[in-house]
């Protein structure tokens, strides 16, 4: 039988443990990036939007769609009518049924959605082991942190430390909860992509990059709610300083 004290050091070594296990399983907070589109000001830069979604159509939308983002939405981001037709035009999309009542593919046009890589959930699942990959179109806004969390998932693979077990088909990143995540790394600083604007394509820029892309994607209207909003605050200024003069020449005459 145990004594008091021999109980109490047990207690205390589990409660050691434990807490050192979770701490080792909790993610530290995502560092804060300077993202040019934050505070009453901010705006997207579209050039880091369009290489973002450079990044996204050569590396991520292999596994992940955008099924809110419509081709023609890219011409928000800087795209002009021409270059969205010939973007579309690199798609397959189904259409129909033809007079025969059959379906068939087509080359996209810019009123399409921009496809997906699975035709449905169940696809997407069977062919990533089970993980259904999520849609990125709000993604920035579904994730607490927003668009750090992102950025950070994407720089934060790391190799484990020591003593760490990283379970079969399961990848170290410092910033997911856990620490393990089925996504395989998805960026490299292997010539994965050129940029076309001559941008080095490092893990960090590519990284920012589709965030930007992503950011963008998931509140596309914020560039015009943010005109609207210094036209009605200089609206505002300036309304007040006209009151203001008014009061001031209609109480000078009461004496």
């Amino acid at each position: 039988m145990r004594t008091l004290p021999a109980l109490l050091l047990s207690v205390a070594i589990a409660v050691g443990l434990g807490g050192a296990a979770r701490a080792l399983e909790e993610a530290p907070e995502p560092p804060h990036q300077q993202w040019p589109f934050e505070g009453v000001f901010g705006t997207y830069d579209t050039a880091a939007s369009q290489r973002g979604f450079q990044v996204y159509k050569e590396v991520c939308s292999v596994c992940h769609a955008v099924k809110h983002l419509a081709f023609r939405n890219l011409e928000e981001i800087g795209y002009t009518e021409d270059q969205v037709k010939g973007i579309a035009a690199q798609y397959q999309v189904t259409d129909g049924p033809n007079d025969e009542g059959q379906m068939f593919q087509r080359p996209a046009r810019p009123s399409d959605p921009i496809p997906g890589p699975f035709p449905n959930d169940q696809a997407a699942r069977a062919a990533n082991n089970g993980a259904l990959p999520p849609d990125l179109s709000l993604i920035t806004k579904a994730r607490e942190g927003g668009p750090d969390y992102v950025y950070a998932i994407l720089t934060g693979f790391k190799d484990p430390p020591a003593g760490f077990k990283v379970n079969e088909g399961m990848y170290y990143n410092q910033y997911f909860a856990g620490h393990q995540i089925k996504m395989p790394p998805p960026l490299s600083q292997t010539d994965q992509l050129k940029y076309a604007d001559g941008t080095q394509a490092t893990v960090p820029q590519m990284s920012h990059d589709v965030v930007s892309f992503l950011s963008w994607a998931a509140e596309p209207n914020l560039n015009e709610r943010h005109r609207i909003g210094f036209k009605v605050i200089l609206f505002l200024i300036i309304a007040t300083g006209v009151f203001y003069a008014a009061k001031r020449k209609i109480w000078s005459r009461i004496h």
